[in-house]
């Protein structure tokens, strides 16, 4: 069983911090001997490569070749941090990642705030190769660790009435120079999603990568991949998710509406004002490989093409 706090108090000033401390020291530790499911000691980013057992999954892409690590953990587009792609893995390393509490509420049954320990041991941690396609035309292929957003969001037990699902990073600007100084965007970062879109088995919320500990500049310790969809849907460090009646106003779509739209599908037959979205650069390729030519959906049509019948792609960007 989960076990709920009110959102507004932690557990640490409820129960004596002793008692809190064993506690989640206990979960980890029937986490990391659970098959298929084990997690390192501590979420600081400090495990070993490879550290945890996961379940394969069907739905990863064993064919796909994954970019080399090092590339992927210092090429990241995380602006409460930086504007630039490198620094954030520096910038990222005074950010507080554990503990860490999700809230859950809108138009759910079982609203609540609960600790990431107790939602993961509900989980079979799964690796999965996926795909990922960034809006600025490049790409990477990244073997994720974690598990169906769906799975999480079945515990709430969602209302007929949520059509929607709103995602909400956290605000930390002791540790964030952009949301202290309020550069570029509005803050906290803020995406959703169409609830059949989060409810498919392909949407996941990954708490690692490459069988390591996700690191902080990657999104730690809970971060939404959506493979099908452009990078900027693929939310870092969530603390709320919330379920609507009607679609959220998400940050780059309230931001320059023209140029990133709700959907946010990946389409080579729709471009950027800025970029072509017909081919893309791929991460660790040599100077005279050839762009890969873009995929509609990101190669995942197959699987997804189906949630937008009928749907004027070029409308609902």
């Amino acid at each position: 069983m989960i076990i709920k706090t009110h959102k507004d108090i932690p557990s640490s000033e409820i129960t004596d911090e002793k008692v809190f401390n064993e506690r989640r020291t206990l979960i980890k530790a029937m986490l990391a001997t659970a098959a298929g499911a084990s997690i390192p000691t501590a979420w600081a980013n400090n495990a070993k490569p490879n550290a945890w057992n996961v379940a394969k999954s069907d739905l990863s892409n064993a064919a796909l070749t994954p970019t080399p690590i090092e590339l992927v953990k210092n090429y990241t587009n995380y602006y409460e941090f930086t504007l630039n792609k490198e620094d954030s893995t520096k910038l990222a390393q005074n950010f507080i990642a554990d503990p860490w509490s999700l809230e859950i509420s809108g138009e759910v049954e079982k609203a609540g705030t609960y600790h990431l320990e107790d939602i993961l041991q509900q989980q079979t941690l799964e690796e999965r190769i996926y795909r990922f396609r960034c809006v600025e035309a490049w790409s990477m292929v990244v073997p994720w660790v974690g598990f169906s957003l769906a799975n999480l969001l079945k515990l709430a037990k969602p209302l007929s009435t949520a059509h929607f699902v709103k995602f909400t990073t956290i605000q930390q600007p002791e540790t964030m120079p952009n949301q202290r100084n309020k550069v570029m965007l509005e803050w906290p970062y803020v995406e959703g999603l169409r609830i059949d879109e989060a409810m498919h088995p392909l949407t996941m919320l990954a708490v690692g990568m490459y069988g390591d500990t996700l690191p902080k500049q990657n999104g730690a310790p809970l971060r939404l991949v959506v493979p099908w969809k452009y990078g900027f849907k693929s939310i870092k460090a969530i603390v709320k998710i919330e379920l609507l009646k009607n679609p959220p106003l998400t940050t780059w779509n309230k931001s320059a509406p023209a140029e990133y739209g709700f959907y946010a599908n990946v389409n080579p037959a729709v471009s950027h004002p800025r970029w072509s979205q017909n081919s893309e650069r791929q991460l660790g390729s040599g100077f005279f490989t050839s762009r890969r030519q873009t995929e509609l959906f990101n190669g995942y049509g197959e699987q997804v093409a189906s949630l937008y019948q009928d749907m004027d792609l070029r409308h609902f960007f």
